[in-house]
């Protein structure tokens, strides 16, 4: 049986050994920093807030930052295919991306409206139940009933430009986008119409 000064010894050093086995924290992200770099790279097509500037670009405000990131290394990387964005996020490292992200997650939304009435049944439909008979899942199980997401791999839809989440549908489904493949999925699987009704649907959600 050891003594207890032998007990208390192995104790001693044991604890540091467990200690150097955590996993190192994440960098902390700089909203500060993140804002100068927006309003010297980002400003002229997000807005300088990244608000409701042009519909064909996304707004950034609210967005769940782990997302922001994840699509700003993925436009850096060339998983995600943009020329113009790739270029601006080439010049960035890896820790301006953080800021940057938090930056704009730090924003409050603003809420946005749909615009067709005509379509507005069967793009909640859609979002809320999904098609069963082409097994297309319900958006709500991954976006939220409201469209807020799911950090980090399900970004906030609702109050985003109808124009910009149309066309990014269109890009799943013809492949031009490949950075998430349940998206590609599902988009693969709707019609021009299910397509711009989901996203003039998705424009008024709050």
């Amino acid at each position: 049986m050891k003594s207890p000064l032998l007990l208390l010894l192995a104790l001693a050093f044991s604890v540091p050994a467990l200690a150097n086995d955590a996993k190192p924290a994440a960098p902390k992200a700089d909203p500060a920093n993140g804002e100068a770099i927006a309003t010297k790279v980002c400003g002229a097509c997000h807005a300088f807030d990244g608000g409701r500037g042009v519909p064909a670009n996304p707004i950034l405000q609210g967005q769940h930052p782990e997302y922001l990131l994840k699509q700003l290394r993925d436009f850096k990387s060339g998983a995600r295919n943009n020329a113009v964005m790739k270029g601006f996020a080439s010049t960035l490292s890896d820790q301006e991306m953080r800021d940057v992200a938090a930056f704009y997650a730090s924003k409050t939304a603003k809420p946005g409206f749909a615009t067709n009435k005509d379509t507005l049944l069967l793009g909640e439909r859609i979002y809320r139940g999904g098609v069963a008979d082409r097994q297309i899942a319900a958006c709500a199980g991954c976006h939220s009933p409201n469209g807020a997401g799911i950090p980090a791999q399900y970004p906030r839809v609702g109050g985003q430009h109808g124009d910009y989440s149309e066309a990014q549908l269109i890009a799943f489904r013809s492949g031009l986008r490949t950075n998430s493949a349940p998206m590609a999925g599902v988009a693969a699987k709707l019609n021009d119409r299910e397509i711009k009704a989901l996203a003039d649907y998705m424009a008024g959600l709050r």
